[in-house]
C-alpha cells in the first residue's frame, strides 16, 4: 500500500513570492565536524526574523530513546519539557529575497517517506534548489584555508567549486538522500561539506562555519552577512595560536601538517591541493596525537570559541 508522504508534516498558508526561493536544509545527526553546519543554521535564525512554513510530525520520525529529549526537573516536580522540532522556516536576506531553511533532528525512521514528502513540499512551493551543508575532518592544518567540496545533481551547478573526483562508498544519510531524489525528479540541488583540521572536529570551530556561509552564498546569490561568524573565527583562531605558541609539541605536529600540506599544493592540481592532500610516502601524525595536545586547550577555551549569544 503506498504511503501517503503528506501525512508526515503540516504546511501552513503558502507565502507570497518565494518561487525558485532556495531551500537550505540542516539536520542534525549526521556527521559535522567543528559544528560547522550547525553553526551556519543557528547564525541564519538568529540573523533573521523567519516563520514557520512547515512542521513535520517528529513523533513518527524520531527515536527518542537514541536523542532523548531534554526534561527539567525542579525540586520535587517535573517543570517543563523540551520536544524536538523538525521544522521549515522560511527567511528573508538582506536584500528581501527570500529563502528556506529546513532545520531539526535527522529522521531516524521512513527517510524514503520523509524524502518525498520534502520533494513535495518544494514542488507545491516552487521552490529551490536544495542546498545542505555540514562540516568533515580532513588531514590539514588549521593555518591554511579550509577547502569546501560540492556535488549537486547538475554538472552546472558545480561551476567555480571544489569537488571530490572520487568513487567512494559511505554510510548514508537523510541530507544525502534528499539530494538524490531531487536529483531523480529533475530538481537542483547541491552540498557542501567543509573540510576541518580532524584535531578540531570536536571543538565549536566557527572559521567551519564562515567557509560555509561562503559556499552557499555563491551558489545562490543570497546577502547573507558573515560579520558575526568573522569574529567568532577570528576569536577561535587567536585562542588556537595561543595554545600552539604554549606547547613545542603542539607546534611540532601543526608544522608537520603544513609541510605535508604544502608539499601537496606543490605537486597536486589546485584543487586537490586545497583538499589538504598527503605528500607520497609522508606519515601523518594521528588525530589522537593531536587531540590529546588540544584536549585541555578546548575545555578551558570553549567560551571562546563560541559565537557569541543574542
Amino acid at each position: 500500500m503506498q504511503r501517503n508522504p503528506e501525512e508526515l508534516y503540516e504546511l501552513g498558508p503558502a507565502a507570497p513570492g518565494i518561487a525558485g526561493a532556495p531551500m537550505l536544509h540542516y539536520l542534525e545527526g549526521f556527521i559535522d565536524a567543528g559544528t560547522g553546519g550547525r553553526l551556519l543554521a543557528e547564525h541564519l535564525l538568529r540573523t533573521f526574523p523567519h516563520e514557520t512554513v512547515a512542521r513535520f510530525d517528529v513523533d513518527r520520525l524520531i527515536d527518542y530513546r537514541s536523542r532523548r529529549p531534554v526534561m527539567i526537573y525542579d525540586n520535587s516536580r517535573w517543570e517543563s519539557y523540551e520536544p524536538p522540532e523538525l521544522v521549515l522556516h522560511l527567511l528573508h536576506d538582506q536584500g528581501e529575497r527570500p529563502f528556506l531553511l529546513l532545520t531539526g533532528p535527522e529522521p531516524d525512521h521512513e527517510w524514503d517517506l520523509f524524502s518525498r514528502a520534502v520533494l513535495g513540499i518544494a514542488a507545491r512551493l516552487d521552490v529551490g534548489p536544495a542546498i545542505s551543508f555540514l562540516g568533515i575532518p580532513a588531514g590539514m592544518p588549521h593555518t591554511r584555508p579550509l577547502g569546501v567540496i560540492a556535488h549537486a545533481t547538475r554538472e552546472e551547478l558545480l561551476a567555480g567549486h571544489q569537488r571530490l573526483p572520487s568513487r567512494i562508498q559511505v554510510p548514508g544519510s537523510a541530507p544525502a538522500l534528499l539530494e538524490l531524489r531531487f536529483g531523480e525528479a529533475g530538481r537542483d540541488a547541491l552540498g557542501f561539506a567543509v573540510q576541518v583540521p580532524h584535531y578540531l572536529a570536536q571543538a565549536v570551530y566557527p572559521p567551519a562555519a564562515l567557509a560555509l556561509l561562503a559556499s552557499v552564498t555563491t551558489a545562490t546569490g543570497l546577502d547573507l552577512p558573515d560579520a558575526e561568524l568573522r569574529e567568532a573565527a577570528d576569536r577561535t583562531n587567536e585562542a588556537i595560536e595561543r595554545q600552539v605558541d604554549e606547547s613545542a609539541e603542539v607546534a611540532e605536529l601543526v608544522r608537520a601538517l603544513e609541510q605535508q600540506y604544502d608539499t601537496a599544493a606543490e605537486s597536486q592540481q589546485a584543487a586537490d591541493a586545497a583538499a589538504g592532500l598527503l605528500a607520497d610516502g609522508e606519515a601523518m601524525p594521528t588525530a589522537d596525537e593531536l587531540a590529546a595536545q588540544f584536549e585541555r586547550f578546548l575545555a578551558e577555551n570553549q567560551d571562546r570559541t563560541d559565537p557569541p549569544d543574542h
